[in-house]
């Protein structure tokens, strides 16, 4: 596949600003990483990291999960948005996994993807980072980095967004630029304040130009006062 001279800049770029970006979700297995990414929906890593720090360790396997009522797991990761319903998928995806996988994690995409609260996304930085797969995770960040920088069309859905990425982007590139883009939409191009006066990608984000446009102060007009002096 044949990268453009406009995509691979960008990847360079970002390669540049972030050459050690990764998860930042705490784990120590695939497990471990799929219970955290579970509750990262709507929810920051750095919230995730605080829940998980007690969690992972009262809760080892599938096994211990299921060992304590409902109520026991809500009340452990109430901080978390929505902890009720990802309690209850906890539940049935350890359920599943001692039922179907012999308590293992899978590590096939379409399988991952059959666990209850594991969607596309999900299924994707489980085997990427667990596995070692390329893939293309697109969260927020990267949704809107990819669409600011005019590597994804505005009204692009999700799955777009990823399958335009996993076409203009080398395959063995794809888990690093999924970390890179993620840490440049957190730590720079950010949803409500952007660093547009120092993105040294600029020129390739047509939201940024206008930002720019629309902060540059205006010219003082040279206008007579009403002594005569000019103002």
């Amino acid at each position: 596949m044949a990268t453009s001279a406009r995509v691979r800049h960008i990847l360079d770029t970002i390669g540049q600003m972030y050459p050690d970006a990764h998860c930042e979700l705490t784990h120590a297995n695939p497990f471990e990483l799929t219970i955290a990414v579970l509750l990262s929906a709507q929810c920051t890593d750095e919230t995730v990291n605080k829940v998980t720090a007690t969690l992972f360790q009262k809760y080892k396997t599938p096994e211990d999960y299921l060992a304590v009522p409902l109520e026991e797991l809500e009340s452990d990761i109430r901080r978390i948005g929505l902890f009720r319903n990802k309690a209850k998928n906890i539940q049935k995806l350890c359920r599943m996994l001692i039922d179907k996988y012999e308590g293992e994690v899978p590590r096939e995409h379409a399988q991952l993807t059959e666990l209850p609260g594991v969607g596309r996304k999900t299924a994707n930085v489980v085997v990427s980072n667990a596995f070692g797969v390329p893939a293309m995770a697109v969260d927020t960040h990267v949704e809107r980095v990819s669409k600011r920088l005019r590597l994804a069309n505005e009204d692009d859905s999700v799955l777009e967004v990823e399958k335009k990425l996993m076409r203009k982007i080398p395959r063995e590139e794809w888990t690093d630029t999924h970390h890179r883009l993620i840490f440049f939409g957190r730590y720079h191009c950010k949803a409500q304040s952007p660093k547009c006066d120092i993105c040294p990608m600029l020129d390739s984000c047509r939201e940024g130009k206008i930002r720019m446009k629309a902060t540059k102060p205006r010219k003082t007009g040279n206008y007579k006062n009403v002594d005569g002096s000019r103002s």
